[in-house]
């Protein structure tokens, strides 16, 4: 396998004086963290960015009663989560809505929502596919654990927008652990790790699902840590483009999957002993994807490539690690109690 190494990149976005790469020491993940950054930070569909609850009240949950209080209000507010929060299944199965302008963050490294999980969204409805006046948004999840979810770890549908998921812990849901879908849009996950989880990252409702998610599902993934979280890091349908970078992937089944005319740029990864690092031929309609600059180690398939894809930097700057550097940067700074 090709081991190509990337160099520390800072990418202007385009229009800007200059498009070349530029050699710079990259700062430690302990430098970021104060504003959303990817598809998260771009100002669009009337959202400057992703700023959740800011310029709200803070509130500290410690019961399960608050914390389904205070995420539901319909104000902006910053909610600290402290301690475990058990979540009940009750009639949704377990997943409890998030309304918009909202920051959940975790205090210390303890914080921990288990048994159920976060749903941001409006009711699903193939009736409605264009993004209607009060779609969720402007959401960040920031330091909490998820276990032991009944449904997903944390759902994302019905074209909300502007969601920044970072510095998480995710594990032992039954289906995924973050899911996009429907027509959503402007999303952001960064530096999380995933563990003890089969179906992790699902991308795209299905393959006949074109009228809400073409042109839209546009999401960065980088600095996660897939610790042999199995399948779906992401499997992706009908977005692009999809930013995967300075991901570190160690014992999967498969990493990337690009299918139904899906545009995913892939690059500056580590992969060690996964089965398929990216796959553009996987079922439905093949994808395409870019790849540069990413390490494959004891993997048993080299990437699928098929382009072309729009460019990330069409809508964001963004700095890369070395790929060589991804094995100890990110399980260094992936996770909780790492802000």
């Amino acid at each position: 396998m090709a081991a190509l190494i990337a160099s520390a990149l800072t990418i202007p976005p385009a229009g800007s004086s200059s498009l070349s790469a530029t050699l710079s020491a990259f700062p430690p993940f302990s430098a970021f963290g104060t504003t959303a950054d990817g598809f998260a930070s771009v100002s669009a569909l009337g959202q400057n960015g992703t700023t959740g609850g800011t310029g709200g009240s803070v509130v500290t949950a410690a019961t399960t009663a608050q914390f389904l209080d205070y995420i539901s209000r319909p104000e902006p507010l910053i909610v600290q989560v402290s301690g475990t929060i058990t979540l009940p299944t009750g009639s949704r199965d377990g997943m409890h809505p998030v309304a918009s302008d909202k920051t959940i963050v975790g205090l210390g490294s303890t914080a921990r929502l288990t048994g159920g999980g976060l749903h941001i969204g409006l009711p699903a409805s193939d009736r409605i596919t264009s993004p209607p006046a009060d779609a969720v948004h402007n959401i960040i999840i920031r330091n909490l654990s998820f276990d032991g979810a009944t449904d997903d770890l944390i759902n994302v549908q019905m074209f909300s927008h502007h969601i920044w998921i970072d510095h998480n812990d995710f594990s032992d849901g039954d289906d995924g652990a973050v899911d996009v879908k429907r027509g959503s849009d402007f999303v952001t996950v960064s530096w999380n790790r995933f563990h003890d989880h089969d179906k992790t990252l699902l991308l795209g409702h299905d393959d006949d699902n074109a009228a809400q998610d073409r042109g839209r599902l546009r999401v960065t993934y980088h600095h996660n840590y897939f610790d042999a979280s199995d399948q779906r890091n992401p499997r992706v349908r009908f977005a692009e483009p999809v930013h995967v970078y300075n991901n570190y992937y160690r014992d999967n089944s498969y990493g990337v999957a690009s299918t139904m005319d899906a545009g995913v740029v892939l690059e500056g990864n580590y992969f060690h002993s996964v089965n398929n690092p990216g796959r553009v031929d996987f079922s439905g309609d093949l994808g395409r994807l870019v790849e540069r600059d990413n390490v494959l180690v004891e993997c048993n398939h080299p990437i699928e490539t098929r382009g072309p894809v729009v460019e990330p930097r069409t809508y964001y700057a963004y700095t890369l690690h070395r790929a060589a550097e991804v094995p100890t940067v990110v399980p260094a700074g992936a996770g909780v109690g790492k802000l």
